[in-house]
């Protein structure tokens, strides 16, 4: 499975941005999806996880209420909304599908986008 993340850029605080992950087969149905982020000097972090069917999903606790993860197997896409974004936010931001049809914090991904760059003016 090949990923492609898009979506990023520069917005100020309180704004909001959209990512996609575009993965390149079907089979990335089967396979939770997660979004992770990586800021400069720290390491990456998982950020949003949603099972294969969408059912169940999972979020960083700095982000809960802001941003919602959601994705359109029928597409071969996943999504990252991030409203209210604060400079904290400011990273690399990364999609990566699951070995698995579930997406947890620490699970196992095995495929990932090459990352899409997010920067939050304060």
């Amino acid at each position: 499975v090949q990923l492609q993340a898009s979506g990023g850029g520069s917005v100020q605080a309180g704004g909001s941005l959209r990512l996609s992950c575009a993965a390149s087969r079907r089979t990335f149905s089967n396979n939770g999806m997660g979004w992770f982020r990586q800021a400069p000097g720290k390491e990456r972090e998982f950020v949003a996880g949603i099972s294969w069917n969408g059912a169940a999903t999972t979020y960083k606790g700095s982000v809960k209420g802001r941003f919602l993860i959601s994705r359109d197997n029928a597409r071969n896409m996943a999504y990252l909304q991030m409203n209210s974004l604060k400079s904290e936010d400011t990273a690399v931001y990364y999609c990566a599908a699951a070995i698995g049809a579930v997406a947890p914090q620490n699970g196992v991904y095995k495929y990932w986008g090459q990352g899409t760059q997010v920067t939050v003016s304060s």
